[in-house]
């Protein structure tokens, strides 16, 4: 498995693999509706104009994009940053790449700024952040409006 910075030629199939993990993966946490929007909202143009505000990567095995992930500025600050855009394909997950995403995320210089980084975390997702050393922000453990979750890392 090999790492790399996002290029705009990636953006289609990664809409692909944030598409189907939404619907495996998180369809048992939420409606089908709140789903195809999030699908809507990650489509392979929204990915271009977001790559020209983070810096975003993908996860490859051989050819194939299997995971993404992005870091930006948080609200344009130069001391707290968000991660954004984490996805990997469901039969990959539980195998690590998740977890080399996140430190590749953790090595960018968005990340080596920020004193404060944070992460909206699906109900699915949450417990995988947490072990990666996130914690709820202002200790807060209840979900945002029911659907996700504010975590924090300080440096």
């Amino acid at each position: 498995m090999q790492i790399r910075s996002f290029r705009l030629e990636d953006a289609e199939e990664t809409a692909q693999v944030i598409a189907k993990t939404l619907r495996v993966s998180n369809s048992k946490d939420y409606a089908e509706e709140y789903i195809e929007f999030n699908i809507n909202s990650h489509s392979a143009d929204e990915l271009i104009k977001a790559s020209n505000e983070r810096h975003m990567y993908v996860a490859c095995e051989e050819d194939r994009i299997i995971g993404t992930g992005g870091i930006a500025g948080y609200w344009g600050s130069l001391t707290e940053s968000i991660l954004l855009t984490i996805f990997v394909l469901p039969e990959y997950q539980k195998k690590g790449v998740g977890r080399k995403i996140i430190e590749t995320l953790e090595k960018d210089e968005y990340f080596l700024r920020a004193k404060r980084i944070e992460i909206p975390a699906s109900l699915t997702a949450v417990d995988f952040y947490r072990k990666m050393g996130y914690d709820y922000k202002n200790g807060n453990t209840e979900p945002e409006d029911g659907l996700m979750y504010r975590l924090e890392k300080f440096r």
